[in-house]
Order: structure tokens, then sequence, then C-alpha cells
């Protein structure tokens, strides 16, 4: 088993899966009928990139699992996305800021990704990078809405800007697990997106008339398998079904 590659593979497949359940919270819920399907139908893509990605690592792994026994039997230890998707919604103005803040980096990771020398994962790649180029402009452009509107909606945007900023730096982390994939050409180094994003967020932010928090001290160790308590919740919610009825189908 390439285990670098599964692990790779695992750590992006996690984070669009826990942030599609996160979205998917919002159905039935969300400020207006538009944005409650726009939000589901994020929601449905990002698992939808889960279950590729998912997929392909458990080909790598060649173990008998598939995507779902990936998403549904594993312990929250055992889970390797970011930190920041996993943060509970909170309110719509940070629903929204994750999302624009995550969208930023998809975008320029996938675009990166999709040079892959491992074909299989360029593809997934690919594809995945119509749909954040998508997921962006909403995001972004309610982002402007928001921090250029009310003062009670600026405040907010402001507020969920500034503390999710802190979750921002471990999307650019390269520890020897991606280190071993950017010498492979399987994987781009993530410190090389920082400054795209930096850019792509800097011009949504002063359209919005937000202000970019300075860089400091980060959160980390989502990739590593230490996370916060809100991801056991989400866990003990999502995975209820396939471990309460194992082996049920529809």
């Amino acid at each position: 088993m390439d285990q670098g590659l599964f692990s790779y593979l695992l750590r992006q497949g996690d984070s669009c899966l826990i942030l599609g359940h996160r979205l998917s919270e919002w159905c039935g819920h969300a400020p207006q009928l538009e944005l409650d399907i726009a939000l589901a139908n994020i929601a449905l893509d990002l698992t939808g990139q889960a279950d590729a990605f998912l997929g392909l690592a458990a080909e790598v792994e060649g173990q008998g699992r598939d995507a779902d026994a990936l998403a549904f039997h594993r312990d929250v230890l055992d889970y390797r996305n970011l930190l920041l998707v996993e943060l509970p919604n909170e309110d719509f103005g940070l629903t929204i800021a994750r999302q624009f803040l995550f969208d930023a980096w998809q975008v320029e990771f996938y675009g990166a990704l999709a040079r892959s020398s491992d074909q299989r994962v360029a593809a997934l790649a690919a594809k995945g990078l119509r749909e954040a180029t998508y997921h962006e402009r909403f995001s972004g452009e309610w982002l402007v809405r928001l921090g250029d509107g009310t003062d009670e909606s600026h405040a907010r945007a402001q507020a969920a800007i500034d503390e999710l900023w802190t979750y921002t730096g471990e999307m650019f982390e390269c520890d020897a697990l991606v280190a071993g994939l950017v010498e492979r050409g399987i994987a781009p180094d993530h410190r090389g997106l920082k400054a795209a994003w930096d850019a792509r967020v800097a011009d949504v932010l002063a359209e919005a008339t937000l202000r970019r928090p300075a860089d400091g001290w980060m959160q980390s160790g989502g990739l590593k398998g230490r996370h916060g308590e809100a991801l056991g919740h989400l866990l003990a919610e999502m995975q209820f079904l396939p471990r309460a009825y194992p082996g049920a189908r529809w």
C-alpha cells in the first residue's frame, strides 16, 4: 500500500465530507429558500468530492474497504480533515466566511493538484476545480453583501473572519507526508499556494469593506487526527444509521 498517498487522499476526502455535512445542516433553516437550495447543492458537490477521494483512498489501501466504510466506520481520531471545516455553523455570517476561505483555497489547491503526476488524482482535481470555482463565486458574493450591507451584517461578517483566521494556516502546512508526495510530483507544495490565496481573499475582503486579520499563531492538528469536541458530535449524528444497521442497503 502507498501509505503516503492513502493518507493524503484521506485529508482531502475528509475535509470535503465534513464541510459538506456542516452545510447540509442548513437544509430547511437557511435565511431564504434560494439560499437553502444553494447551500444544499454545494453540500452535495462536496459530498461527491469526498466520495471520489475516499473511493480512491480505499482503492489505494487495498483492504476491501470502500468510500462508505471510510466515511461511516472510522472513529473521530482517524479523521484527517482541516479544523476549519468542522467548526459549528453558529450563524449565516460565519458559515459564509468559512465557506469563502475554504473555497478560495480549494480553487488554488485543485488548480495545482490537477497537474499531479498521478492521473487518477489529477482527474479528481480537474473535476473538483469546476465546482470549487462556482462555490467561490457564490460565497464571495455573499461575503460582499454581508460585509458591505447593514451595520449588523458587517459586524457579524468581520467577527466571523476574525474568529476563523487562525484556522487558515493549516491549509498551507507542508509536513513530511506532503513533502514526500511533492518529491514524487503527486502533490503541490501547499506553501506555494499561500500568495495566490492571499491575493484572492484580499480582493473580496476589500470589496466587502472587511479588514484582513494579521497572520500570527495558527490552529493546527486536524490533519494529524487532533480535533475539537464539535467533530465528535457531528460524527455521532452522521454515522448513526450505518453503525446502528451494519450492512444495510436502500
